[in-house]
């Protein structure tokens, strides 16, 4: 099984572009991700990959600093560069981008664009998830 999941920031605004034969659009991005247990206050950085849709939205709505979960799997590359060296890369390529607060932000906006369930920009609001209990209600 090879899937991940991250939390983090962008490290700068992705970068987006489209494919020339086939004009679907690819966006990428650097997740700077937290490590819980370090006594430094340190991170790990991944670059992330997103295809079709979501990378148009990544693109239009995130920005440096914007925090955001990604889901995806883990690909190893390689190729040869002009000089004829060999290069190696770890990216994530993502299935799924929420995006969680914008830059310096509480993570107030919840939002996720990624899911073609909301591709008529009409998100439900957070109230209407869950429905209002009150005090009175609750049997204990």
């Amino acid at each position: 099984m090879n899937q991940v999941v991250l939390i983090g920031r962008l490290t700068r605004d992705p970068e987006l572009r489209f494919v020339p034969s086939s004009g679907k659009a690819v966006a990428n991005f650097t997740l700077a991700v937290d490590r819980v247990y370090s006594r430094e206050k340190e991170a790990d950085f991944f670059r992330i990959v997103v295809w079709g849709k979501q990378a148009e939205n990544v693109a239009t709505y995130l920005k440096k600093g914007s925090q955001c979960a990604v889901s995806g799997s883990i690909h190893n590359n390689n190729y040869t560069d002009r000089d004829g060296n060999m290069r190696y890369s770890t990216d994530i390529n993502a299935d799924r981008v929420e995006f969680l607060g914008s830059p310096g932000g509480g993570g107030q906006s919840r939002q996720n664009y990624g899911d073609d369930q909301y591709s008529g920009g009409q998100q439900p609001a957070p109230e209407d998830d869950y429905p209002m209990i009150d005090d009175e209600d609750v049997p204990f």
